[in-house]
């Protein structure tokens, strides 16, 4: 009798085992991780030309990386242009780099769609920037002593981790680029990585489209996969996929069990996340997800025509009129962009991006985005401090009023990105601040940022202004 309960309960641990891989499917998670590492250190080493070992010792102080790092393993083939990596050889990734797209990761057996676009050709096509030039190729050293303190103080280190490694930082004032400062081996060319930035050029590329009247975030969302549904897929608009409230099944959590994070291991990045299932109705509640954007960025990519299509409305709509001369989308295995995360540029092309949202959509004497599409992404959802593809400050929420209390000011909205890469766009200053980096603390140097800002501020106060 023994033997048949000892029997019968090793069976159902068993049991209870496989359902535990077949629910959290840990690798995946693993695979995941060598999937961020083999892009990461791929994209830094290939297009930010920075030290690769560099990359992976600070890519692996992140957490939920930080765990695997006595395990992890990575390898460069610079003839190949390409990074592998692995947990001691199991889990392998495997990234390349293309001209002008960034790195690409193979998934499955099938070789992934590279776009069959030129690069140069597409940033040589363009007329001559509608955004002015705001500096020449030196870096601005202030001579305001108050604002080169800011500056010291934005590149300062605690004296134990976590490090704050900041890269970059860039300041324009009334258009004009006023301050910046790199780190050692950065320059005023080097284009870094903005990881969730990137979800406002994917709402600018939607704000470019609406302006041409091939899509509206009113409508439902074309989404071929949903438009069958009985459970209420097909009423989600596109505008509840940019605010994020959508009801599905995407909450990111960086875990690696996460759907956002596992969205990385698959060619089709949109076709994983549209699979996954309603577990609230459209628009009542709110989660942060990287795979929602994805989703968004397919829309892009049918709307304006494929791949190489996409990437010709990105130079020709966007980088060129801003003079973004070192943008580098990336994309998955079959030619969408990552409009979730991921692209690089120079500080300066960041700051770029900012001045088309302090300006409300116009640069020099033209329209990029339609009239109150930069109100319309900068007010808050629901009971949160994220709009439609930025994050703002014109909120109650407990985070947009701690950033006014720390002296950002109450108008002002953000793109965001991990380890603290910010755009801080004010209009009551007519300011644009760039604060990018690698920090792995929990709020990303916010309060580095806050600083940041509120120094700048007080330092290019004029009496008149200060005395309000």
């Amino acid at each position: 009798m023994n033997l048949r309960r000892f029997s019968v309960g090793l069976l159902v641990f068993a049991g209870l085992l496989v359902a535990g891989w077949l629910t959290y499917r840990p690798d995946r998670a693993l695979r995941a991780a060598t999937t961020a590492v083999a892009e990461m250190i791929c994209a830094k080493t290939f297009v930010s030309g920075l030290d690769p070992q560099t990359t992976f010792a600070e890519t692996m102080e992140r957490p939920g990386l930080r765990r695997l790092r006595a395990v992890m393993r990575y390898r460069v083939e610079p003839e190949m242009r390409a990074v592998d990596a692995s947990l001691l050889g199991l889990h392998a990734s495997r990234a390349s780099y293309h001209d002008g797209l960034g790195c690409v990761s193979l998934q499955g057996q099938k070789p992934p769609y590279v776009p069959h676009s030129d690069i140069n050709a597409l940033r040589a096509a363009g007329l001559a920037p509608a955004l002015p030039d705001f500096a020449d190729v030196n870096p601005v050293e202030p001579a305001n002593p108050a604002l080169k303190a800011a500056l010291d103080h934005a590149f300062e280190e605690p004296a134990g981790p976590p490090l704050r490694r900041t890269k970059a930082v860039v300041v324009i004032k009334d258009g004009r680029l006023i301050a910046e400062r790199y780190a050692p081996g950065i320059s005023v060319e080097t284009p870094l990585m903005g990881f969730s930035m990137t979800k406002t050029v994917t709402n600018a590329l939607l704000g470019i489209l609406t302006r041409q009247g091939k899509l509206s975030p009113s409508i439902p969302a074309p989404v071929a996969e949903w438009q069958g549904s009985s459970d209420g897929r097909r009423e989600i608009t596109i505008e509840q996929l940019m605010r994020m409230t959508s009801g599905l099944a995407l909450d990111e959590t960086n875990s690696g069990f996460d759907a956002s994070s596992q969205m990385a291991i698959h060619r089709d990045m949109a076709a994983f996340a549209v699979h996954a299932p309603l577990i609230s109705p459209p628009g009542q509640r709110w989660a942060y997800s990287s795979a929602s954007t994805q989703i968004l960025a397919r829309i892009i990519r049918d709307a304006a025509g494929g791949p190489e299509q996409t990437i010709e409305l990105a130079w020709r709509e966007l980088f060129n009129p801003l003079g973004m001369r070192s943008a580098t989308l990336q994309y998955d295995g079959t030619g969408t962009m990552q409009g979730h995360a991921n692209m690089l540029a120079s500080a300066r092309d960041w700051a770029r991006l900012g001045l088309l949202y302090l300006g409300d959509g116009v640069v020099g004497d033209r329209r990029i985005l339609p009239d109150g599409w930069v109100a319309m992404s900068a007010t808050a959802t629901l009971d949160t401090d994220y709009g439609a593809g930025l994050w703002t400050n014109r909120s109650p929420h407990v985070h947009a009023q701690g950033r006014a209390r720390a002296g950002i000011p109450a108008d002002a909205f953000f793109a965001f990105g991990l380890l603290g890469q910010r755009i801080v766009m004010m209009p009551s200053q007519h300011m644009v601040v760039v604060r990018l980096g690698d920090s792995i603390d929990a709020d990303g140097d916010i309060k580095g940022v806050a600083r940041l800002v509120r120094e700048v501020i007080a330092a290019t106060e004029t009496p008149a202004t200060a005395a309000k």
